[in-house]
């Protein structure tokens, strides 16, 4: 596996952290409108394959797609909205405590108390249009309480009404891959080079500060790039234009854009679905143009080629990385990257869930690029 190095003052490589995945925490697995009826459906997540589906009273699950007696998945048996049963031997399941309550083969001779069987049940909540399911460290125990879990992201809305929009795309390559190509400011001009965001004519120096905050960091309220159509467009409004992107572990960046009453926010996460593969998910809310027609789907055609863009680069990438060449991260444009690295490795290492261990950054700092 190729394996990312950092360059210190004098040029020297320092070997970074591995692939590893980062479990205690919350990750969406797919879209809850799909969960409807009866309906079961699997979703993968940290290698962990899972089967969701909604119960009558409305309330989302999610369990490991295994039953626990022989293995077979439970997603090819059958949910009646109260319980899930096993196509193999008909045991039967309590969906969100995975709890069973029946094993049809168990006769007047048999002493087997089946409600002491549990399937893998892990708290599943619906937010944003997601099913957010919390995968537990190997050995974690069950965690069912709310009062146990961090809690589940959610996207910022500054009024009442609003529109929102969703985005998805497969990329093959690890979530470490998948994250710094998320942060990096320097592909913009090549990567995503159209009419109606930015060419390779329009790179220009910049200079943003960026300020710690737990488990994160934060790129500090600024005016948007003035390279970039979209931005340009809400200079309709007459008022400053200001932007906030935040990056916090174990895989999101928030960005929220202000300019007066009018506001855009967006929640993007990039989830390990296998420890080779991962999957950007894009929620995004706004009240800019709400009484425009088509706006939604406008904003969702070109937000679609937008992250086109990032999964054919990244298709690409996978390519060269077959080989397992040497790699590296430079100067500021990757110093995100490297901040994420280090506090991906204090998670990894136990020293920083609690917001109490070192963070790479002592304070505010500028970085500086061109793109």
């Amino acid at each position: 596996m190729a394996r990312l190095v950092t360059l210190d003052a004098g040029g020297a490589a320092i070997a970074g952290p591995t692939a590893t995945l980062i479990y205690d925490d919350w990750y969406p697995a797919l879209r809850s409108e799909l969960l409807r009826g009866n309906k079961l459906r699997t979703a993968m997540l940290l290698d962990l394959p899972l089967v969701l589906g909604r119960r009558k009273d409305g309330q989302i699950f999610a369990m490991r797609d295994s039953c626990p007696h022989r293995g077979i998945p439970l997603s090819h048996g059958w949910f009646d909205g109260e319980h899930v049963t096993c196509r193999y031997h008909g045991w039967e399941f309590e969906p969100c405590s995975g709890q069973c309550s029946t094993i049809p083969s168990l006769s007047s001779f048999d002493k087997l108390d089946a409600t002491r069987i549990f399937a893998s049940a892990y708290p599943c909540v619906e937010k944003d249009g997601y099913a957010w399911v919390y995968i537990p460290r190997a050995g974690a125990g069950r965690k069912l309480e709310a009062a146990e879990l961090p809690a589940v992201p959610e996207l910022a809305k500054y009024s009442d009404q609003y529109r929102t929009a969703h985005l998805t795309a497969d990329l093959p390559c690890n979530v470490d891959h998948g994250i710094i190509g998320l942060m990096d400011p320097a592909h913009g001009p090549f990567v995503h080079q159209a009419w109606w965001w930015r060419s390779r004519g329009s790179i220009r120096q910049k200079t943003k500060r960026f300020e710690p905050i737990p488990e994160g960091f934060r790129m500090a309220a600024h005016a948007p790039s003035g390279n970039s159509a979209p931005y340009k467009l809400l200079g309709v409004y007459g008022e400053p234009v200001e932007t906030t992107i935040d990056f916090v572990l174990p895989n999101r960046r928030w960005e929220t854009i202000r300019c007066g009453g009018k506001w855009f926010t967006s929640l993007t996460t990039v989830t390990p679905v296998t420890a080779s593969t991962c999957r950007i998910d894009v929620v995004a809310a706004w009240n800019v143009f709400y009484h425009l027609p088509l706006v939604t789907p406008v904003a969702k055609f070109f937000g679609a080629k937008f992250v086109r863009q990032d999964q054919i680069t990244m298709i690409q990438q996978a390519e060269g990385l077959k080989h397992n060449p040497s790699l590296m991260l430079i100067d500021d444009a990757d110093k995100p990257a490297k901040w994420y690295f280090a506090l991906k490795q204090a998670r990894l290492d136990g020293t920083s869930k609690d917001g109490s261990g070192k963070h790479p950054m002592d304070g505010p700092v500028d970085l500086h690029w061109r793109s």
